[in-house]
């Protein structure tokens, strides 16, 4: 199996563990978020099994416990620090191991720093920069979908820069996790329209000076590989606009635009397990990549994952015989699904082949319904430029209106079919859109959304004496190569697609997808499109040996939202060209999502509820809650060889923090940013440095410190051995 996100990053948490308890048994303090980091990767049983007596929330009312050491896992947030400092006051735990998800900020490590309680309790402190979520062995998000508003909308100005800081660290962090110190391009749009056209161009900079930074504190930086130079491409939405509006009928994408599929912390599906029989349930079926019917089945095309999977359905029956009978109907989708209910000793892959019958079976009940495959057709064509013999689609008013007219269509595609239409044109006359939403029975305002299209690069107006100009496509089509009769409906790639294959051949023109820092070598592009022998996997590696993994890193780092045909082309590439090519992005996007997130680009601000704007998460109060001594009970005098109860004065209590949960003084984050997307292009971007990268280090080169051994070792329940 290759190198996978998910994998990677639950070893740096494990490792990170296994290093610090060291056999000897700790409590493990997490927060909110970073519980989320750990829980995406690591079961509780994956913690527990490495000398973890206890996971404990530093947001919630503990016990103290002052025996035994912690470990805290923490984000490096104001008011986390707060909860960590009143932890340290409190003398809650023995001896306390900070481990950081990201970069601290330098503010409040000098707050730390200058505790005298917290230098004598603190015995090691690092960071991991782990601030992601992988979501499959090749996908990362940043789940965090508000970073669409925060780029696009033209009220966002002075949230920008803070946003690109911050998605720089992330992506910094996901770079040091695979070991890779890349070379980075951006996507640079050629005549654009839009003012965030300097976006890309701006997050690669941000991102170029984080890693240097990074690397110039950490010696270690990369580690030792075989493997060639890895390259970072930063792009953004406005690259490929049709992506998130095509119909797609591959499993994945295919499933997300159709189907009430849940996608959040987990992605599930609900269904009725058992169904029709005594043991029916309701039931939110998990989509992982350790379901491998779900793994080996989402890229294909939906016939083929059919094909598929009633194929392995009847590969399972024809080996176990006595489940069926010579009259048994193996050709549908509703007998197998009614013969799996009679299978109860097989509950788990039952359930796996129930998920996906019913999954595939309800998107086709929907692109039967509602006309699909007549709207694929001139979908392919208006996102191609092209019909199905490699000309200039002829009638796409014609065919786009009759649609407009059919009852089956629903008001939702009908949007997306207009929408498709105006950017094929490249914008008709305001008067026409007018028409076009009349004629569709869409309301009004839905012309927001049509013109919000604006803001991302994509023309869909122009006044009628404008010039008009052959729309020059990103990658043209290769109009001479034929296409097969069962891709027509499958015709469009997706620009993220044609930009790694002509990366992959040392192809990518330098003009439109500029270096940071362009190479010594003007022809290194041409050379890297040749191959080379460090990229080919040896042959010599024998049995039970770990093949050496040579194949060169790609990261794809797709601002504002990337689809699942995106994620899908990534895995194409990435096999074809053998390369290991990983995207990442803020969110994933279904069409429904993007569609009403361009509608959200023209709504007052203050109504998107951004977390940014939203105020400062506190403390909770009971951390700094002076704690009062319950009455003495009354005592019987002690017996031989007992202590009589310790006396003394009480402990002073814990001032609570100021407003916010900070101390008094200055506030972080104080200076106004002054970064509108309207004066993007005026940034400097070299007169502030990203963050502090002295805090990137821990006392040991950026490695678990060494920890000291204590004499006497600790049992799991904080009692010392004799």
């Amino acid at each position: 199996m290759g190198v996978s996100v998910i994998d990677e990053q639950r070893d740096i948490l494990i490792n990170t563990i296994k290093n610090i308890t060291a056999g000897d048994w700790k409590i493990l303090v997490v927060d909110k978020d970073s519980k989320k980091i750990i829980d995406n990767v690591a079961k509780e049983d994956d913690i527990l099994n490495h000398n973890i007596a206890n996971i404990e929330s530093i947001e919630d009312r503990r016990e103290a416990n002052p025996t035994m050491d912690a470990i805290y896992i923490l984000s490096p947030q104001p008011h986390i620090v707060d909860c960590l400092m009143a932890d340290i006051e409190r003398r809650r735990y023995q001896r306390t191991f900070l481990v950081w998800t990201a970069v601290l900020d330098p503010q409040l490590r000098r707050r730390i720093d200058g505790s005298a309680l917290a230098k004598q309790a603190i015995a090691g402190f690092e960071t991991l920069s782990i601030d992601f979520f992988p979501r499959e062995s090749h996908l990362i998000t940043f789940r965090d979908p508000w970073s669409f508003p925060i780029l696009y909308h033209p009220s966002c100005n002075g949230l920008i820069r803070k946003h690109m800081q911050d998605l720089a660290q992330k992506i910094t962090g996901l770079c040091v996790t695979l070991g890779e110190y890349p070379k980075v391009r951006y996507y640079r749009p050629q005549n654009p329209i839009h003012e965030a056209s300097v976006l890309s161009s701006h997050l690669a900079r941000f991102i170029s000076e984080e890693l240097d930074e990074y690397a110039q504190w950490n010696p270690n930086f990369p580690p030792p590989s075989s493997r060639p130079q890895g390259v970072l491409i930063v792009t953004d939405r406005s690259m490929d606009l049709m992506a998130p509006l095509v119909h797609e009928f591959t499993y994945q994408a295919m499933a997300h635009d159709l189907l009430p599929i849940q996608d959040g912390e987990k992605t599930t599906f609900h269904m009725i397990v058992n169904e029709g029989s005594p043991d029916a349930e309701e039931k939110d079926m998990e989509l992982t990549d350790k379901d491998k019917v779900w793994v080996e089945n989402r890229h294909r095309h939906m016939k083929d994952t059919i094909d598929k999977l009633m194929g392995d359905f009847q590969k399972f029956l024809d080996e176990n015989p006595h489940f069926t009978n010579a009259n048994s109907d193996t050709t549908s989708l509703n007998a197998i699904k009614d013969m799996m209910a009679g299978l109860p000793q097989f509950q788990e892959m039952k359930e796996a082949y129930s998920l996906h019958l019913t999954m595939a079976q309800e998107c086709m009940n929907i692109f039967q319904h509602h006309k699909l495959n007549e709207m694929s057709p001139i979908e392919q064509d208006m996102a191609t430029g092209l019909d199905e013999d490699n000309r200039k689609p002829k009638n796409v008013l014609d065919t786009v209106v009759r649609l407009l007219d059919d009852d089956a269509v629903k008001q939702s595609d009908r949007l997306r079919l207009i929408i498709m239409y105006l950017l094929f044109r490249d914008g008709v006359i305001p008067e026409d859109v007018k028409r076009l939403l009349a004629h569709a029975s869409l309301p009004p305002q839905d012309g927001e959304i049509i013109t919000n299209m604006e803001l991302l690069g994509g023309r869909t107006t122009h006044d009628l004496k404008d010039v008009r100009k052959d729309v020059r496509l990103l990658f043209p089509v290769d109009t001479k190569t034929p296409i097969a009769e069962d891709s027509y409906m499958s015709r469009f790639n997706p620009a993220v697609k044609t930009m790694l294959e002509y990366l992959c051949r040392g192809a990518l023109d330098q003009t439109q997808f500029p270096y940071v820092k362009p190479p010594l070598d003007p022809n290194e592009d041409a050379l890297i499109g040749q191959g080379s022998l460090r990229a080919a996997k040896p042959s010599w590696a024998g049995a039970g040996r770990r093949v050496v993994d040579n194949r060169q890193r790609i990261i794809v780092f797709m601002a504002g939202g990337a689809t699942f045909s995106e994620s899908r082309s990534c895995y194409e590439v990435g096999a074809a060209m053998n390369r290991d090519v990983f995207l990442a992005t803020s969110h994933m996007l279904t069409p429904q999502l993007f569609v009403r997130q361009v509608g959200d680009l023209s709504v007052d601000k203050r109504r998107l509820d951004i977390p940014m704007e939203r105020p400062p998460p506190r403390a909770p109060a009971h951390l700094f809650e002076i704690e009062r001594p319950a009455p003495p009970p009354i005592r019987a005098p002690p017996g031989p060889g007992q202590r009589p109860p310790p006396g003394g004065p009480q402990k002073a209590p814990v001032r609570p923090p100021g407003p916010g949960g900070l101390p008094g003084g200055p506030r972080l984050n104080s200076e106004p940013s002054t970064l509108p997307t309207q004066a993007m292009s005026n940034m400097s971007l070299h007169s502030s440095r990203p963050s502090n990268a002295s805090d990137m280090i821990s006392s040991s080169g950026g490695k678990p410190a060494k920890l000291e051994k204590e004499k006497k070792k600790r049992n799991i329940f904080g009692m010392k051995k004799g």
